[in-house]
């Protein structure tokens, strides 16, 4: 079946709520650019230091309930009190639902990626993201063998927006292959889905027009954490809040409508057709290249 990707009225299309030339709307974010390079030198200054953390004995239906309700996408996963490794939102996916495995009866050890990544705090951020593009992983800061933050491609989001690198389009490195799912497909079919294509989201139609998304968090806060049955289907849990943007936009505008609206992913537009998606890595790669 043919799926159209017309967004409908119902989403929020952002080019409409932005100025088209965000540049000569806001100057004094400009102007300030090199100023903010200048600050934003270091991973210090990005990173976030609330680092949440668990053993790694403990099964992955822990790890997905405190993801949940701490409302982030990563633990840093300690032994003897020292961090040995990292376990994300997409290693719970791959690692174990895409694989069909029980959550309740999986540890943490099976699905966390060691040993753990590091870097300095007082590192150059273009550095900071280099390895992270080419490692695909998060970062921990470590100061006197300590523990002290942690940085994703997120934390570059937030950051990102005041550096002139990221003038450049983003349909350089858009990806233009968008999954899409109907709405009757069963939630352990999406699960395996993203876990084989490694990607966070898939887009869900209805009657083949394009309705919502359904990204990871979702999958992580909707049913791991509340321990819903993964035999439901995507109707009625994928978000229809669907923010996209046109496909001309400068990886600046990408950014800051991301990191204004708290989002790691947004679909991109070209007349009312969807030609691809961006996501906060891809910008991270537009930054350090």
């Amino acid at each position: 079946m043919q799926i159209s990707t017309q967004i409908p009225r119902v989403f929020t299309v952002v080019w409409r709520e932005y100025p088209k030339d965000l540049r000569r709307e806001f100057p004094g974010i400009y102007d300030r650019a090199y100023e903010q390079m200048k600050k934003f030198r270091h991973v210090r200054d990005i990173m976030t230091p609330r680092v949440v953390t668990i053993t790694e004995d403990k099964t992955i239906a822990d790890a997905a309930r405190a993801m949940g309700e701490k409302h982030i996408g990563s633990l840093v996963v300690e032994a003897d009190a020292k961090p040995k490794g990292i376990v994300t939102e997409k290693d719970l996916i791959s690692g174990i639902l895409a694989l069909r495995r029980d959550p309740a009866k999986s540890k943490v050890s099976e699905a966390m990626s060691w040993p753990l990544l590091t870097i300095p705090p007082d590192a150059p951020i273009k550095e900071a993201g280099k390895i992270m593009m080419k490692r695909k992983g998060r970062l921990g800061m470590m100061k006197e063998e300590k523990l002290i933050g942690i940085v994703s491609a997120s934390d570059f989001i937030r950051s990102l927006p005041d550096v002139p690198e990221t003038l450049v389009k983003v349909e350089d490195y858009i990806t233009p292959e968008v999954v899409m799912v109907d709405d009757a497909t069963l939630v352990a079919d999406i699960a395996v889905t993203m876990g084989k294509k490694r990607i966070g989201s898939v887009l869900v139609s209805s009657g083949g027009k394009l309705k919502g998304i359904f990204t990871e968090r979702d999958l992580l806060t909707t049913f791991l954490k509340e321990g819903k049955s993964f035999e439901a289907p995507a109707k009625g849990y994928a978000s229809t809040t669907l923010i996209v943007a046109p496909a001309w936009i400068s990886v600046y505008e990408a950014t800051y409508i991301m990191a204004d609206r708290h989002i790691r992913r947004l679909p991109l537009m070209e007349e009312d057709e969807m030609v691809g998606i961006i996501t906060d890595r891809d910008l991270v790669e537009a930054y350090v290249k």
